[in-house]
């Protein structure tokens, strides 16, 4: 009797251990727990766009909790039979199918339209070439890529990286190598967290101290009708050029239109706050949450990360380039530092031009100047995601 009490005991320890997640756990997964709260510290401590890197950073701890992805995400793998039945299914799961049929990148771009100004570029047209100066992040990355062994789609889908936009990433990488989707999107989204980090040091080191104080002049008041004109225009144009950037640029466009025409301001409110928010929470953590520690940690992620870090150095000096020779062009009434707000991580790289500015001038306000380029940023990387995906879709 007392023998066949300790089997029954020895029985359930052995089932409760195999039940935790201790048991079940790699050094992959304790890897990216790791790289997880490394990632929270920036986002809390550091304030590193905790929006964007705190439900990622959140996402990649949830999954990687040993034996957690079998609640959160469902009983099977991806791969097997009974992967898609319903009853399998769990909450992040639901959360990806956003990013899987690709309906979070365009509700993110209607609220972005419904949040940004596009009177500082209306204002001042030369900065849309300090926005295609800026896209070139995508073109050197693209043939990057291409040398490196990746087919025409999947460089084209890694290089979209260089535009520091990640509803584009995800839209293209989704309609291109759909099986990059997990990495290229959690390298946009995380570059885009750290772009602080990334684009400082360049632009101090390509800018003198007098370019960095000089002061730039008033931007004209642009009127309510040329507000309302341009957003249906550039889609008009668009439209007819490359049908293929439309559900990404037409909703920024219609973002926008809602915000200038006065006439849905609940409409308006909405998709800047209460839509853009929740989609951003759900994108956030479904990004996150496909930093497997087994499908991350691979030769092939590191490359990727490599290749989107490049993209990002290499379009920030696109625009600073430009807005350089914009400077001497003008003979000094333009400050290069505008130039680095040309990527289209709105308006993240335009406060960092303000930040830079006014580390040499207290007093040097930027930030409207660096919009113009900014709002260009988001146009062109829509407009180079559409000739991208027109080339290798």
């Amino acid at each position: 009797m007392q023998t066949n009490l300790l089997i029954d005991f020895g029985e359930i320890f052995t089932n409760l251990w195999n039940s935790m997640g201790m048991a079940q756990g790699t050094w992959q997964n304790y890897v990216m727990i790791l790289i997880s709260l490394g990632l929270m510290y920036l986002a809390i401590v550091k304030k590193f766009e905790p929006m964007l890197l705190l439900p990622i950073a959140f996402g990649m701890f949830l999954i990687n909790l040993p034996g957690a992805e079998k609640v959160l995400w469902g009983t099977y793998p991806e791969g097997s039979e009974l992967y898609d039945e319903v009853e399998n299914r769990g909450l992040l799961w639901y959360l990806y199918y956003g990013v899987d049929k690709v309906i979070y990148p365009p509700l993110i771009f209607l609220g972005i339209g419904a949040m940004t100004d596009f009177g500082p570029l209306i204002a001042n047209p030369k900065s849309m070439f300090i926005g295609a100066g800026a896209q070139l992040g995508i073109f050197v990355a693209l043939f990057g890529a291409i040398l490196l062994g990746f087919t025409g789609a999947e460089a084209a889908a890694i290089a979209i990286i260089g535009g520091a936009d990640g509803p584009t990433a995800i839209y293209v990488s989704k309609k291109l190598a759909e099986n990059l989707v997990p990495t290229i999107a959690i390298a946009a989204y995380s570059y885009m967290a750290l772009i602080p980090a990334i684009q400082k040091p360049i632009m101090r080191l390509l800018t003198t101290k007098k370019e960095r104080a000089i002061r730039m002049k008033p931007l004209r008041k642009v009127s309510k009708v040329e507000k309302v004109i341009f957003p249906v225009a550039v889609t008009l144009v668009v439209g007819l050029l490359l049908p293929d950037a439309i559900p990404l640029l037409g909703m920024l466009m219609l973002g926008n239109l809602f915000r200038e025409s006065g006439v849905v301001e609940r409409l308006s409110s909405q998709a800047q706050n209460g839509l853009i928010n929740t989609v951003t929470i759900f994108l956030g953590i479904a990004v996150g949450c496909k930093a497997k520690g087994e499908i991350f940690l691979t030769t092939q992620t590191i490359g990727i990360l490599l290749m989107g870090v490049f993209a990002f150095y290499v379009g920030t000096i696109g625009g600073l380039l430009v807005a350089k020779l914009m400077c001497k062009l003008s003979k000094g009434k333009i400050n290069p530092l505008i130039g680095s707000a040309g990527v289209s991580a709105v308006p993240m790289a335009a406060r960092i031009s303000e930040d830079v500015g006014r580390e040499t001038d207290p007093n040097n306000h930027l930030l409207m100047h660096a919009m113009g380029p900014n709002v260009a940023g988001v146009i062109g990387s829509a407009i180079a995601a559409g000739m991208l995906l027109a080339c290798f879709g």
